[in-house]
């Protein structure tokens, strides 16, 4: 049996019924399992000795064809996490630690769609050689029925603003820390606003935002979630304060 047979055959385990008609959502899991293999070699570093690959990677998915994959979603992070792991292993790529892969909602892809983000992360005792690797993969390849379109990622050196009705705050520093207390970097008066409620973080292809475990989480998109890459025009909900994340 195949990999991706012995894969599909894992995913059907996932849910009742047969697999194809488990899965009415344009998006195939094993669909999902091929590209995101074509973007670990297609983003693969050569050293020395090894060829490296990346180890982290972000799926994003319509609003639909995520609601497809909710009641079994971490059992789907983890089939594709053992592919790719297996994927790498038989073709001799080297990874620096087990890959992972985070499923994020994006308003702005149609039902079909799906975005595969790649990002090689280098963890604290990489060794000498895994240091000088390039880990920096930041655009996200989108796919449809039709065809593949590259995204890049914003400038680095663009302004960061956070907008609410009222006001435009520029970000500065990272992590720009988002709470009621006054030690935050922006001040939210809201009482369904933690004390430090998220936080804003710099990463290699951009922004993203995080929830530091808050009381009444974060929404991103008006869905909720544990936080996630950010593009210009995204919304954060805090309780009951709306903030749009901007570029310029």
């Amino acid at each position: 049996m195949s990999v991706l047979r012995n894969l599909e055959a894992k995913l059907e385990g996932l849910v009742e019924g047969a697999f194809s008609r488990a899965f009415r959502s344009q998006v195939q899991p094993v669909e999902l399992a091929r590209k995101l293999a074509k973007e670990m070699e297609d983003a693969k570093s050569v050293s020395l000795s090894r060829t490296y690959v990346p180890n982290q990677f972000w799926v994003y998915l319509s609003t639909e064809d995520r609601a497809q994959f909710e009641t079994y979603e971490d059992g789907l992070k983890k089939e594709l996490s053992d592919y790719l792991l297996e994927h790498a292993r038989t073709h001799g790529l080297a990874l620096l630690t087990r890959p992972t892969v985070e499923l994020e909602t994006d308003d702005r892809l149609s039902l079909g769609e799906f975005g595969i983000q790649a990002k090689l992360v280098r963890p604290a005792d990489a060794d000498a050689e895994a240091e000088a690797v390039e880990g920096d993969f930041g655009h996200t390849m989108v796919y449809s029925t039709t065809g593949a379109r590259r995204v890049e990622s914003p400038r680095k050196d663009s302004r960061v603003l956070l907008v609410s009705d009222d006001k435009r705050t520029v970000v500065t520093g990272a992590p720009f820390v988002i709470g009621r207390s006054r030690e935050c970097d922006l001040v939210l008066d809201d009482p369904n606003v933690s004390r430090r409620h998220a936080e804003l973080r710099r990463e290699d292809e951009g922004w993203a935002v995080r929830d530091l475990g808050s009381t009444n989480g974060i929404k991103l998109n008006g869905h909720r979630s544990r936080g996630g890459r950010l593009s210009p025009g995204d919304e954060i909900t805090l309780g009951l304060s709306r903030l749009t994340f901007d570029q310029e």
